[in-house]
């Protein structure tokens, strides 16, 4: 009876605290619009435990049946729910009001309810969320974080062909664009009248802060310019992310580089990511120490990681400021051809850095991943990229989320490492099954150092993946972890 099911999508948001005890009526009523049902009978029950998810599985099920849903592809229903979950979801100015008080007493406190309103709005899908599969992986760099991604979901061909047809429009002009909160959506653009920003100010420009729909890690938030303006790493942005991390010193926060390649996928939107996580890279350690002159106040040197880490500390972003932006001048304008360092070819320049920063304590840390995005013949992706032969687990730029130690691997592994996994149990040709194909030289070169059963084969395999990904870092350092390698990044260090 769709009327329970009504009744029950009512109940979740007034116990998730999306409308008050008064609002129930109207709540109802705003379901049924857009359920276009004109009759309703309240069952007057006291539901149990409830699940968003399968109500509102049951609800655009029903919509489809009566025509009102016209197609029942993911895209479709993703439209649908959203809007019905956007009408109970509450005005941005309550919502950024009530983050505030609750700011005012302790970040923490803030953020924390942030989070599970964007959960409860199904803003962030805990359902698909939880899809995703994720492990820890040993390896020398600490224990590397992998996650098959299952929670983006994937366009069908009839939404695919719909969006073909459609004008174009630059509205919203991105999908990180202010201009998102509220929106209806449309097949090639998703729905989000459930989600809500909070302004913030940094370093005294007006940005947003929201949560990623996503979701890689804990509370994987995003700090967005409020005008859509390129990425773009400057002195201005150290300032940026050093104030963030002053004013929620329990979130690390962190940009993606500037140039393609070895940036992310929305270079076009200036933009940060954070969140209450600890990733292997800010566990490894210091491994060289090194003191810049003038600088002799701050803490400084290598890091133990499979790419180019300078970790800079101190007490005073001010000074993290002033030596991080001379460290990224030179690095732009720096050439070292015995390292395969160009700052520049044909006037395309190459160099730039992933920056990273957080509290340790009373103690401002930012961490400088080096990064250059030189192409050659030989690794036309790029020569400072995961190369040809890890393509079959990891072939896309390697981004900040990558950078500190999170492999997101894309969905078709889950089914593909699976089937590597029950071939060498079975004796299968991993070549006679395109599934395993690709994987087969990386499996043969394994597989001969365990005794694989049935029990192990999963584990097995992803280990290996881990190893996998940490070479894929290895790959995207411009330093290689040789002697030759910490040469040439000693040498970088010494004319800073």
């Amino acid at each position: 009876m769709i009327d329970n099911a009504v009744s029950k999508l009512a109940t979740y948001a007034l116990r998730t605290g999306l409308i008050e005890d008064c609002d129930y009526i109207w709540a109802v009523n705003l379901i049924l619009g857009v359920l276009k049902l004109d009759n309703y009978t309240d069952p007057h029950q006291e539901w149990g435990e409830l699940e968003l998810a399968p109500i509102l599985e049951e609800l655009l099920d029903d919509a489809y049946t009566r025509g009102v849903l016209t197609e029942s592809s993911v895209v479709y229903r993703d439209l649908f729910d959203t809007e019905l979950m956007g009408r109970l979801t509450p005005r941005p100015a309550l919502v950024t009001s009530l983050f505030q008080k609750l700011y005012e007493k302790d970040p923490r406190r803030a953020t924390d309810w942030y989070y599970k309103f964007s959960q409860d709005t199904n803003y962030i899908r805990r359902d698909r969320i939880a899809k995703d599969v994720k492990w820890k992986a040993p390896t020398e760099y600490g224990d590397l974080d992998i996650t098959i991604n299952l929670s983006k979901p994937e366009k069908d061909p009839k939404a695919i062909a719909a969006a073909k047809n459609l004008p174009a429009s630059a509205y919203p002009r991105c999908q990180l664009c202010a201009e998102n909160e509220g929106y209806a959506g449309r097949v090639n653009h998703p729905a989000r009248q459930n989600h809500r920003i909070i302004p913030i100010t940094i370093n005294g420009s007006p940005w947003f802060f929201q949560y990623s729909p996503y979701v890689y890690y804990n509370e994987h938030c995003i700090c967005l310019n409020s005008a859509h303006t390129p990425m773009k790493i400057d002195r201005a942005c150290f300032a940026k992310l050093l104030d963030f991390v002053s004013q929620f010193p329990h979130y690390f926060v962190g940009s993606n580089a500037d140039l393609p390649i070895v940036g992310g996928s929305i270079l076009a939107h200036d933009h940060f990511q954070g969140g209450r996580y600890t990733f292997a890279m800010e566990r490894a350690p210091v491994e060289i120490p090194f003191t810049f002159p003038g600088f002799e106040d701050v803490d400084a040197g290598i890091v133990k990681w499979p790419m180019s880490v300078i970790r800079i500390t101190s007490e005073h972003p001010e000074r993290l400021i002033s030596l991080a932006d001379r460290i990224l001048l030179s690095w732009r304008s720096y050439t070292d051809e015995s390292a395969l360092i160009f700052a520049e070819t044909d006037g395309e320049p190459h160099n730039t850095v992933t920056p990273i920063a957080r509290r340790r304590g009373k103690k401002y840390e930012l961490d400088l991943v080096l990064r250059n995005n030189l192409t050659t013949p030989e690794h036309p992706l790029g020569l400072y990229h995961p190369h040809a032969e890890l393509h079959h687990i990891k072939k896309e730029n390697i981004g900040l989320i990558e950078v500190m130690g999170l492999a997101v691997l894309p969905a078709r592994l889950k089914e593909e490492l699976a089937a590597v996994a029950d071939a060498l149990v079975t004796g299968a040709d991993l070549r006679a099954d395109e599934r395993t194909a690709k994987h087969a030289d990386w499996a043969e070169s394994f597989a001969g150092r365990y005794t694989i059963n049935r029990e192990n084969a999963l584990n097995i395999v992803q280990k290996e993946t881990g190893l996998v990904f940490a070479r894929v870092l290895e790959h995207a350092g411009v330093y290689k972890r040789t002697p030759q390698g910490q040469e040439g990044f000693l040498r970088f260090l010494n004319q800073v």
